[in-house]
């Protein structure tokens, strides 16, 4: 395949990233800034991804469901300090990479592993709908080994579907693998190539450049290698706010088959107020190495909750107390239902652990 036809075929996979608020219509491609982006003629130093696999061209709009009732507050507590492992299956390395004060948790309408209710290719990231010109920092220290236009491709290319964008190869990992974050969509970038960066030090600011349906922040954290079939989930990732935590999952039918794009309702027990969370389709994007899971929701607060699905024609039912600063895990089975982990009682801590 040609890379003008990869390239054509993966641009449908960031075409429904948009902000938190309601989607505006697709923006017209933007040129090349000529302002203060310091991009030297990139140089493709990480492997380049494969074409993904062909999809239906995706719609202008996403019409959500009625019964779509996540609320998008416009307060969070400040996050917990970095790294942050409460239970050993926990891996909080990465700060938010958008400062509290600015819409810096994922747009619920579009989580990593969602097709947006069937109209999109698969998200490999998360969407984090600051205003346009927000600043956009490292979400940890290390090197940058990309910055400008042609992420995806790893030659220059100003109609890369990434648009700007930089890519940040860690000085820590996590079992052996080293980790890559991506920042896409930017509307400036003041980065160059080679550039050592610290945790929360300023890389850019948010836009919508690349295929982009309004501004926002496409985050992507990789394992490995730095290549598209290499992200997870960065919620996984990304450090909770304080008091809150994060719900994982793996929904599977009797047999131990995933279900895919299926259905969670959240009720917290102490205010009333529901989440929806679909698992993950099938295809591209790659479960946890602990957790196996299909679906994620972060900030949730702490607290009792909740858990409704539907599997054949029967409503189940579980409730779960979500732990503050870690990752919850349920699991359902079919007609078996759900299992709950076991309680986990340490609370919240503010030392840093070493790094792996």
């Amino acid at each position: 395949m040609s890379l003008g036809r990869s390239l054509t075929l993966f641009s449908l996979l960031l075409t429904a990233c948009a902000s938190a608020s309601v989607a505006p219509p697709i923006a017209e491609e933007a040129p090349v800034p000529t302002g203060d982006v310091q991009t030297p003629a990139p140089q493709i130093l990480e492997t380049p991804s494969p074409a993904p696999p062909d999809r239906a061209a995706p719609r202008a709009e996403v019409v959500l469901p009625e019964n779509v009732l996540n609320p998008v507050s416009a307060w969070r507590p400040p996050p917990y300090q970095v790294p942050l492992a409460i239970r050993p299956t926990d891996h909080y390395y990465f700060t938010r990479p958008i400062p509290s004060g600015d819409v810096n948790w994922p747009n619920p309408r579009y989580r990593y592993g969602s097709t947006a209710f069937g109209e999109e290719s698969i998200h490999t990231g998360v969407d984090l709908g600051a205003e346009r010109n927000a600043p956009v920092i490292a979400a940890g220290e290390g090197e940058v080994i990309w910055v400008g236009y042609g992420l995806y491709a790893g030659v220059q290319d100003a109609a890369d579907p990434y648009g700007l964008a930089v890519a940040i190869r860690h000085d820590f990992g996590r079992d052996g693998q080293v980790l890559y974050s991506v920042y896409a969509h930017l509307s400036s970038a003041n980065v160059w190539l080679g550039q050592r960066l610290s945790a929360g030090e300023k890389i850019g600011t948010v836009g919508d450049t690349g295929h982009a349906s309004g501004p926002h922040l496409h985050f992507e954290v990789r394992t490995g290698e730095n290549r598209y079939f290499a992200s997870r989930n960065p919620e996984l990732w990304m450090v909770p706010a304080e008091g809150w935590g994060v719900l994982a999952g793996r929904i599977q039918d009797t047999w131990g088959r995933v279900l895919p794009e299926y259905r969670i309702v959240i009720k917290s027990e102490e205010t009333g107020q529901i989440w929806e969370v679909w698992t993950y389709a099938l295809g591209t994007v790659q479960p946890d190495v602990y957790y196996q899971e299909n679906f994620v929701i972060g900030d949730l607060p702490q607290g009792p909750y909740q858990l409704q699905i539907n599997f054949l024609g029967r409503s189940y039912t579980s409730f779960l107390y979500l732990k503050p600063g870690q990752t919850s895990f349920v699991e359902f089975n079919g007609r078996q239902g759900f299992t709950m982990e076991e309680e986990v009682t340490s609370p919240p801590r503010s030392e840093n652990p070493p790094y792996p």
